[in-house]
């Protein structure tokens, strides 16, 4: 890919509370863990976080007004899926993804040896090579409801240009 210029810049955040059971899903990677994301769709606040990132660059409502979690057809949707469809509507619209970077809040489980899976997957549903994609992990140093082991969260800064045949 080659070098293009960040035309635009997005922030995007979720967070979700953590229950009993699973699977837990991160950046659409199944992390073996004793509990999963509570949430509307699979709860995945990696791809959310993302999602909503690409949305606010340009302009666009946000994930809960996209896919409301009062629409019974988000129910257990796969946030894969939601994300593919932001891209492909992004691109419809003359963008293209550059960069992201993204910060998983969790203080279990450790999620190094997954890091490189979670990378690898957001990387694929946003069409990037993978060194145009950061998974970078933190714990909450026992404050708050991450820290408490309560919750996971995820903050997400993507970099978007104009397509290279949208000039």
């Amino acid at each position: 890919m080659e070098n293009r210029l960040i035309e635009c810049v997005g922030i995007g955040t979720d967070i979700h509370r953590l229950q009993s059971g699973g699977p837990l899903r991160l950046g659409g990677v199944e992390i073996p863990f004793d509990q999963g994301l509570l949430g509307h769709s699979d709860g995945d606040v990696v791809l959310h976080a993302v999602t909503d990132a690409i949305l606010g660059a340009v302009g666009l409502p946000d994930i809960g007004e996209r896919f409301p979690d009062s629409d019974a057809r988000y129910r257990g949707a796969d946030s894969g899926a939601l994300l593919s469809e932001v891209v492909a509507d992004v691109g419809s619209r003359g963008w293209a993804v550059v960069n992201v970077d993204v910060v998983v809040h969790a203080e279990r489980p450790k999620l190094s040896a997954h890091k490189g899976a979670i990378r690898g997957r957001v990387a694929a549903l946003l069409g990037l090579p993978a060194d145009r994609v950061s998974i970078k992990a933190k714990t909450n140093e026992g404050l708050d409801a991450v820290g408490r082991g309560e919750a996971i969260g995820c903050t997400c800064v993507v970099g978007l240009c104009r397509s290279p045949d949208r000039k």
